[in-house]
């Protein structure tokens, strides 16, 4: 149509010539062209870009056609199929021609109401591959394109047969014809109008495997471009209503089918036969209104009888659709939620439940809509006006249509709250003790025998306590049975806030109570320790006063222990031994612990006494400092390592082997820090005095316990300042071991303390498990290579390989290196010739007073 050529005939209204005419007034002349952009993707013969790059096909020169009418510059925009929908989703794109809608489309589409084509699905072949049917594509391999309404349709077909076909996904119609043609696939998929102009250039045919009729248009964005859909729906109109219009003719020209110029005879005889068989339809059809009739008041009659049943089933039944809406409840959904049916069909849970239960909902519903799942759970369910929760055990499966698409999900929810609470209840009966509410006997065996057998899988310890009140029978005996119960119920009280998250606290009858500790440490000093630390708090918890009758009493507990890997996997023996360690508890005075193993047991008195001396030894002064040398590479004494040692009053200078560990579990070690701290920093500011040993470094061990105290930080700074000693003169030893808790938190404290000019060595390197990252981060100044690869560094080739890569590394990383434990001149050769420039050990002196060292120049050989 010209530019100037009159519009349709049902355009002309008096209210559109009004509008033109004001458009005209206020614009003072012709509009200017609008562009349009295309988007143009190979799709003969509805849609190409020719030679001269216009828009060809059926689409391209019918878009031509209304662009001329209405006075649109059309530019092409060349891109593949799923590149055409992004843009034109986006709005890069103003027209996409030969769009098949569908309800997914139409989400982010906006599409003209008159379709522009009409079309179809259809499968070509190899030219030697017979396909008759669906059946035939078992096993088969067949391209699809990318994206396309065809791809999810033909899925959903095959799934709804049960054949197994492999969907090759393609970028063009053209690529998927090829892939066919190159023997890639057996067949491919394409609307056809493609399939038949494009099929005899590769080689395939046709086959007589159709679905999916389509309609097809011009596609703008969602909400984009009304303006010109609603052109193309009025040009569409005024040209399909002439046979002999510019629509027709490009039809004929791409390979359509135009309607006939004039009607032939044969025509003629088919509408006569036609006529003929109008009597008989008529006939027919009032018969077969009459069957109809019968037959609705018939399905009326069973969708009674059905939703009868449905009603009469204890069950709620019900139908939801992809928006999660009710579209079907019966009685009893109706009966849950206090509203006629007509009420609940159209909402959604959230109309009825808590936030939280719809959200469970939803998310069961969606597996059942989105993947097509049967799900079988419980759900708990809260109704949004506050009223009791309720169990129900809900069955959901997807209801599909023919073509295996799912339309709705249809569950059945039985109410089993009773029958979890009936549960509930008798397994309380079945392994709780009914008076104190802790686990009773059968319980506690059930929990030994799977401790036992992690114990001997994971070889962790684990320790059973036997705790007996002491002369319960007398409470018993003289204020009652009710107030002895009483007593039970404070004492199960007690121990539960003694207990470890983890730990099984049981009942075994009377006033015997069990507790399973699990995960101990197989370290015998320290998994006594662990126990004693749970044991000693019970002791102290259940010997304060009772409250009974108004009146406080006391009661206290005796405890037996004994170790899973003394038990050798036998429960019996296990318990055998816990009691009897209990009753040598109540021998030994009550209120008190006891260890089936002697061993141990001795171990725990040795210890105990220890550190009761450790204690008196700290108050009255018995702890002292000795110094051992630090050398240079020229025999320079550097700066010593401070090392406590113990007077004690009978048993003379005792090993620091021996107090250590057992000052680390008891906590002793803090107060002992403290002490070494403040002793090394008075020797610093002693050694400030004289020029020979100002210069001199003092290194300090320092504790885990001690580096991860809260306290830390401020013991070191107050040690520093109350002697006045340079921060820059002390150097802190931290071992690898203490690498491996909250590194973050002990890195900040070493920063302010670095900050402060103090400094750090990282000691015994190379026996831990230390990391780079973690070297990298540290504010370390020195490495210290452990002796252990020292002392067989003349006869082990390996040391000598990690001594000279410790070197490396901390030349690396700028840190100094230090090797202890140089007790031969051979070896301080050889740790010269590795690269190590300073030393200690007994080659230069074993640990002695302050005054012992010598700042002058050693001889090293």
């Amino acid at each position: 149509m010209p530019d100037n050529a009159p519009l349709p005939a049902h355009a002309q209204t008096p209210l559109l010539r009004l509008l033109l005419l004001a458009a005209a007034l206020l614009l003072g002349g012709p509009a200017s062209a609008e562009t349009v952009r295309v988007g143009v993707y190979a799709n003969e013969p509805k849609l190409l870009l020719n030679a001269d790059g216009h828009l060809s096909g059926i689409f391209g020169e019918l878009l031509e056609q209304i662009a001329e009418a209405e006075g649109w510059t059309l530019q092409a925009v060349p891109c593949e199929w799923q590149q055409c929908l992004e843009q034109t989703r986006d709005g890069s794109i103003d027209l996409m021609p030969d769009v098949a809608w569908s309800e997914e489309r139409a989400a982010f589409l906006s599409f003209h109401t008159t379709p522009a084509l009409f079309s179809w699905s259809q499968l070509y072949s190899q030219g030697d591959l017979r396909l008759a049917s669906l059946l035939d594509l078992q096993g088969r391999r067949i391209a699809v394109l990318q994206g396309s309404v065809q791809q999810e349709y033909l899925k959903n077909l095959l799934d709804s047969f049960g054949i197994q076909a492999e969907l090759l996904p393609q970028n063009s119609l053209l690529d998927g014809f090829a892939l066919v043609a190159s023997g890639g696939a057996d067949a491919a998929v394409a609307n056809q109008r493609f399939g038949d102009f494009q099929a005899p250039r590769f080689g395939l045919r046709d086959t007589t495997i159709m679905f999916q009729p389509a309609r097809l248009f011009y596609a703008s964005g969602k909400g984009r471009n009304a303006h010109l859909l609603a052109a193309i729906d009025e040009q569409l109109l005024y040209l399909q209503a002439d046979n002999h219009s510019a629509y027709y003719q490009i039809l004929e020209r791409w390979g359509g089918q135009p309607l006939p110029r004039r009607i032939p005879m044969a025509l003629w005889w088919g509408l006569a036969a036609l006529g003929a068989l109008l009597l008989l339809t008529v006939a027919g059809n009032l018969w077969l209104r009459r069957r109809v009739a019968a037959q609705t008041r018939h399905i009326l009659n069973e969708e009674k009888r059905l939703n009868t049943i449905l009603d009469s089933v204890d069950a709620f039944i019900y139908i939801k659709d992809h928006q999660l809406r009710y579209q079907y409840a019966n009685r009893k959904v109706c009966e849950l939620f206090g509203q006629p049916q007509q009420l609940v069909v159209g909402q959604t849970d959230a109309a009825f439940f808590d936030a939280e239960t719809v959200a469970n909902l939803q998310e069961n519903d969606r597996h059942v809509l989105q993947r097509g799942e049967r799900v079988e759970t419980e759900e708990v369910n809260r109704s949004a006006d506050g009223s009791p929760a309720h169990t129900f055990l809900s069955v959901k499966i997807p209801l599909r249509h023919p073509d295996g698409s799912i339309y709705a999900l249809c569950g059945i929810s039985t109410d089993i709250s009773e029958h979890k609470k009936n549960l509930e209840h008798i397994h309380q009966l079945a392994f709780y003790d009914p008076l104190t509410g802790l686990a009773n006997r059968r319980l506690l065996l059930d929990r030994l025998h799977q401790a036992l057998a992690r114990h001997g899988r994971k070889r962790q310890e684990g320790a059973l306590l036997f705790i007996d009140l002491d002369h319960f029978k007398d409470i018993n005996d003289t204020l009652g049975h009710a107030l002895g119960d009483q007593l039970l119920q404070q004492v199960s009280e007690r121990l539960r806030e003694q207990s470890r998250a983890g730990d099984t606290l049981a009942r075994l009858g009377g006033d015997e109570f069990v507790l399973l500790l699990e995960g101990l440490t197989r370290q015998p000093e320290l998994v006594i320790g662990e126990i004693e630390a749970v044991a000693g708090k019970v002791l102290r918890s259940l010997a304060a006063p009772y409250e009974l009758a108004g009146q406080p009493h006391n009661c206290t507990a005796s405890i037996g222990v004994a170790l899973f890997s003394d038990a050798q996997g036998d429960v019996a023996e296990l318990l055998k031994r816990a009691d009897l360690a209990m009753y040598e508890a109540k021998g030994g005075g009550r209120n008190a612990l006891r260890f089936f193993n002697p061993q141990m047991q001795a171990r725990i008195n040795t210890r105990t006494a220890l550190e009761r001396e450790m204690r008196a030894g700290l108050e009255r002064g018995e702890f002292f400092l000795h110094y051992q040398a630090q050398i240079g590479l020229d025999g320079q004494l550097l700066g010593a390592e401070a090392l406590v040692r113990w007077q004690h009053p009978q048993r003379g200078v005792v090993a620091p082997g021996e107090f250590i560990p057992p000052a680390e579990s008891s906590g002793l070690i803090l107060p002992l820090g403290r002490y070494i701290l403040r002793s090394a920093c008075a020797q610093l500011a002693a050694w400030s005095q004289d020029p020979q040993r100002a210069q001199l470094t003092l290194a300090v061990n320092v504790s885990a316990r001690q580096l991860h105290g809260p306290e830390f930080v401020d013991d070191v700074l107050r040690a520093l300042a109350d002697s006045g000693a340079n921060p820059a003169r002390l150097e802190l030893e931290l071992t690898e071991s203490q690498l491996a808790e909250d590194v973050e938190a002990m890195i900040e404290r070493m920063q302010i303390l670095r900050e402060r000019g103090v400094r750090f060595a990282l000691d015994d390197f190379g026996t831990g498990y230390s990391s780079l990252s973690h070297l990298k981060r540290l504010p370390l100044a020195r490495l210290k290579i452990d002796q252990s690869f020292v002392r067989d560094l003349l006869s082990d080739a390996n040391d000598v390989a990690i001594v000279r890569t410790i070197v490396a590394l901390g030349q690396s990383l700028e840190l100094e290196v230090i090797a202890e434990g140089v007790e031969r001149q051979e070896q301080l050769d050889l740790l010269r010739q590795l690269g190590c420039r300073k030393f200690q050990g007994y080659l230069f002196g074993r640990p002695g007073p302050a005054e012992a060292l010598d700042a002058s120049p050693l001889n090293c050989g």
